[in-house]
């Protein structure tokens, strides 16, 4: 039961009804107390309390001002005795319900087990699932052990029979093929390497390694995989049945073995795990070919720019003034019409300028994309052309807009003429141009012969096609068989949306009709603007001048000084606890939090002590957040070994397992907080990404164009008291958007985000949208506030807010929202329910996809809601403020991952992208830990008289739990378990 209860809820919950209180006639003092409390506990949790300490104090007194018994008289029931049975007897039947018997365990054993795929296996799910079907028969829970042992016994019938489905299904072949893929490439050695972390090679380990980066190598490679995947003869239908979170939890499982634990393991439980990991592991190598192409084919533009700019611009002066020149050359020729040219026009423009424009104009006009074409086609055809037919031999494209039919069919008669070496495609073949071939490009594509008739040139037509094909794969217009990301859109949105339309708009709370839906937002915008312009001329921040036809001057926030109160915290802090040890932060989070409970084998089974897994957890945790690596961490001052270290690396610290562990000490930070300091529990976080150092032989390392270097950015959410809620791994020119929605939709913390504050590259007008529909503000600081515009709400309003008339254009189109309504519902129905990744839902609704009638409604629905945000945003200075100081504790975030992230100059050190990832959420998790044990020592020193008396509101305001002047991540590494950190007394601590 929770601990905290407000008043409202207490007379909800917990009022004895007349028929409850005719059960207490008979009792008095402490039997009738706790009678009371055993009546109203079962009435909500459908079990009676463990012990007395089950049962939250605030419950215990309002039951007792009831019973007019005191409270103090609960302590004295007795909880072991012959009367608490009776009690729980007379419960029991006053509800209807009775104890479990064997049969009646055996039953839900059997509906556990048909229901543990569905509830992904994993056994809180099916405690609760459990709970609720006790509930429902009207049975009292057993005993925790023995409901424990139901629920194993259910998981163990669950995967028994889906390992004899899925081995009834794989052919005598198959499984052949199978384990051939567990042969090391070298008999007669021994598999590993003396230290246990070096595996020889195998086809397992090259089908699991990563992707190299962008070349044709890479595709080369990625292609081989495919095939000897393809190879191995999976039936289609293998895992239909079977929910894609469990089919992932068996491809960790095995990519997370080497091969010879893998051979050790049963037939029927291996041929599962490496059926899982094939079956995966193929979507991803597609997904990985079409990122390849897409890359490819950038890079081969990029690279001819760069060169023909290099070439054409070396010794290019651009010329400065042409306007000028321009003038000045035609007064000379007006007053001197008749004389030569030499002796009129050169005395006023030199020959050389002259010639310095000719040339400017050349390099900036067709010339120039022509010299480009050309090197790109040469770059394309002596290296690039061979991956052509490699990809189009193991992939197959399709699309269901007819609209881009004919890419489809270029890409067919490419395939057609793969092994062909003609320069040109036969005359009589019917060539697809229109939709292929740009314009621009049509003159280089179609050439004349000599006997002057018209025909394609491969090599051209090639390059258009796969620079169109780009394209339409960024916006999903053109999909990939059997790709998970690139894989068909239509699969990305709620299958069942017509089925339960209304239960969808219904929890994203959104009318079912459009006409209400624009009402609303249509009132907003006129009240917003009516405001902004009302209030305009006594707005001394806020001024719009007709620079640039109409421009939004605002005032700078001026910088506020720190609290000297919190510099002195700081500077008590370091004193009572000086130089503490980051590791000992994290032992002591761990300690009081439990979070290595959430790291579990990624085998059926756990060999080690728990106490010496906890020790090992904590050293490989704090080796992969502080990026030290392992073996720096092996050499401190404690009994284990590398190996030892990376055998529990392996099997123990995955992503789920992270993420878990982040959401446990989130919410501990949460519970933790007293209101007095921080005051009540905040809904706005920020959200802000930052560049870290990475290896560039994977797909996601990408040079960075405003910071440079090569490298991965981290997407941080973190709420205004510097707690981050979610962490994401992204490429460095991946969309701020669909990370900002993916963390407020799915940080899975107790925390319920109504208000994101973001940058200029974390919004955009679908974003505003999208934000909008489920049911959070969008709060950027807009970088380029000067340029924006306001929407008008409706047409035949020229006249309407005079003071805003330079900045205001047109209405917005309320038809096209109408019209597209339930289609922007249904997507942010996917959005919500996680149907699929968020970056590939909203990478359909990009300017590559201009003419999608629903990213047309998207962007008019985001006008409307960005005008409603700029009108409070430009009336309000406090709004500005909040947006202001939301993104400084992000930045503040972000300034503390360094300090932490320190080892191997913050770059990580791996080329595989789970390992990066595994890095960044260790990061995750240590600054997490450093903000809860900052927490209870600033709560510690502030509740204290002496400084609570001295703590302003200024002071409250500006206090952040992210402080580390006191803290250590340096030297040897010792964590002795048996020592605290002093906090509070024992007393409290117990």
């Amino acid at each position: 039961m929770r601990r905290h209860w407000d008043i409202e809820e207490l007379v909800e919950h917990f009022t004895l009804l007349p028929d409850e209180l005719a059960l207490l006639a008979n009792k008095t003092g402490a039997t009738r107390l706790g009678f009371a409390v055993l009546l109203k506990y079962f009435q909500q949790e459908a079990r009676f309390p463990t012990v007395r300490q089950d049962v939250p104090r605030t419950v215990v007194a309002y039951l007792a001002k009831q019973v007019r018994v005191p409270e103090e008289e609960f302590i004295r029931y007795d909880w072991e005795g012959r009367s608490i049975k009776y009690h729980r007897s007379q419960v029991r039947s006053h509800f209807g319900f009775r104890e479990l018997t064997l049969g009646d365990a055996e039953v839900l054993g059997v509906w556990l087990a048909e229901r543990a795929l569905g509830l992904g296996l994993h056994e809180e799910h099916l405690l609760a699932a459990a709970a609720g079907w006790l509930r429902e028969a009207k049975l009292e829970p057993p005993s925790a052990e023995r409901l424990v042992r139901v629920v194993h016994s259910a998981l163990h019938m669950a995967e028994e029979r889906l390992c004899s489905q899925v081995h009834g299904q794989l052919s005598a072949d198959t499984r052949r093929a199978l384990d051939a893929l567990l042969i090391t490439a070298t008999t007669g050695q021994p598999e590993e390497s003396e230290d246990n972390t070096l595996p020889l090679q195998s086809a397992f380990n090259d089908l699991a390694a990563e992707a190299g980066k962008p070349g044709l190598e890479s595709v080369l490679g990625e292609v081989i995989k495919l095939q000897r995947l393809r190879a191995v003869g999976l039936p289609g239908a293998l895992f239909r049945e079977v929910p894609p979170k469990i089919v992932h939890t068996y491809r960790t499982r095995a990519a997370g073995e080497p091969p010879r634990e893998l051979r050790r393991h049963p037939a029927a439980v291996r041929y599962r795990l490496l059926a899982a990991f094939c079956f995966e592991r193929e979507r991803e190598i597609i997904d990985g070919l079409v990122e390849l192409l897409i890359h490819i084919v950038q890079r081969i533009g990029a690279r001819a720019e760069r060169r023909v700019e290099r070439e054409l611009f070396k010794d290019l002066r651009r010329v400065e003034g042409k306007q000028n020149l321009l003038v000045a050359l035609a007064e000379a020729a007006l007053q001197r019409p008749d004389d030569r040219v030499r002796e009129v026009i050169y005395p006023v423009v030199s020959e050389q300028i002259l010639k310095d424009i000719v040339r400017e104009h050349e390099a900036n006009g067709p010339a120039y994309r022509q010299r480009i074409y050309t090197v790109m086609r040469a770059s394309y055809g002596n290296h690039y052309r061979r991956m052509v037919p490699a990809i189009l031999r193991v992939t197959e494209f399709r699309s269901g807009n007819e609209v881009h039919r004919p890419v489809i069919q270029a890409l067919g008669l490419l395939k057609k003429y793969t092994l062909s070496t003609a320069r040109h495609y036969a005359p009589d073949e019917e060539i697809p141009l229109q939709g292929v071939v740009p314009s621009r490009w049509r003159g280089l594509v179609v050439e004349q012969d000599k006997q002057g008739r018209e025909r394609v040139s491969r090599v051209n037509y090639e390059l258009c096609v796969l620079s169109v094909l780009r394209e339409r794969l960024r916006c999903k217009e053109i999909w990939a068989v059997g790709a998970h990301r690139y894989g068909d859109p239509d699969k990305d949105l709620p299958q069942d949306f017509e089925a339960q339309r209304p239960a969808y708009y219904q929890a994203l709370a959104q009318p079912l009709d459009p006409t209400g839906f624009i009402a609303g937002l249509r009132q907003a915008m006129e009240a917003g603007l009516s405001k902004l312009d009302g209030g305009l001329l006594k707005n001394r921040d806020v001024r719009i001048t007709e620079r640039g036809g109409g421009w939004i001057a605002l005032t700078p926030l001026d910088a506020r000084a720190e609290p000297t109160n919190l510099l002195r915290l700081k500077v008590e802090i370091a004193r009572r606890w000086p130089m503490t040890s980051l590791l000992d932060i994290l032992k002591e989070t761990d300690l009081r939090v439990g979070l290595t409970e959430e790291f579990r084998s990624s085998g059926k089974r756990e060999q080690l002590e728990r106490g010496t897994l906890q020790r090992r957890l904590l050293l490989c945790l704090y080796a992969l957040g502080t990026n030290t690596g392992l073996k720096r961490l092996a050499a401190g001052t404690h009994s284990e070994n590398y190996t030892d270290l990376v055998y529990v690396r392996r099997r123990f610290i995955g992503r789920e397992a992270l993420r878990s562990a982040i959401i446990r000490v989130v919410n501990a930070i949460f519970c933790a907080r007293t209101t007095q300091i921080w005051g009540e529990a905040t809904t706005a976080c920020a959200s802000d990404s930052k560049k870290f150092g990475s290896w560039d032989q994977n797909l996601l390392s990408e040079w960075h164009v405003r910071y440079g270097g090569r490298g991965v950015m981290i997407y941080w959410h973190v709420e205004k008291k510097s707690t981050c809620i979610y962490s994401q791994l992204k490429s460095c020119s991946s969309s701020e958007v669909a990370a900002m929605i993916e963390g407020v939709l799915h940080h899975c913390t107790d925390m319920d985000v109504q208000k994101n504050y973001v940058d200029t590259h974390g919004q955009s007008e679908v974003a505003f949208a999208f934000c909008h529909l489920l049911g959070f503000e969008l709060l950027p600081r807009l970088k380029t506030i000067g340029s924006q515009r306001l929407y008008r709400p409706a047409a035949g309003q020229s006249e309407a807010y005079p003071n805003l008339q330079s900045v205001l254009t047109r209405p917005i189109n309320w038809e096209l929202i109408r019209q597209q309504y339930d289609q922007m519902v249904k997507y942010a129905t996917a959005l919500r329910l996680g149907t699929a990744e968020t970056e590939a839902i909203l990478r359909r609704f990009t300017r590559n996809n201009l003419k999608h009638p629903t990213y047309q409604a998207l962007c008019e629905l985001g006008k409307a809601v960005k005008t409603v945000f700029l009108c409070k945003y430009l009336h309000s200075e406090s709004l500005r403020w909040e947006i202001h100081e939301g993104l400084n504790v992000v930045e503040n975030w972000n300034s503390a991952n360094n300090f932490i992230f320190y080892g191997k100059g913050s770059e990580m050190a791996s080329n595989r992208i789970e390992e990066q990832e595994r890095s960044m959420l260790s990061l995750h998790l240590l600054q997490i830990c450093l903000v809860y044990i900052n927490t209870l020592m600033i709560q510690r020193v502030l509740g204290e008289k002496q400084w609570s008396r001295q703590m302003g509101e200024e002071d409250l305001r500006g206090l952040t739990p992210l402080i580390y002047n006191h803290v250590n991540p340096y030297g040897s590494f010792r964590l002795d378990m048996d020592e605290r950190l002093a906090l509070e007394s024992i007393e409290e601590a117990g």
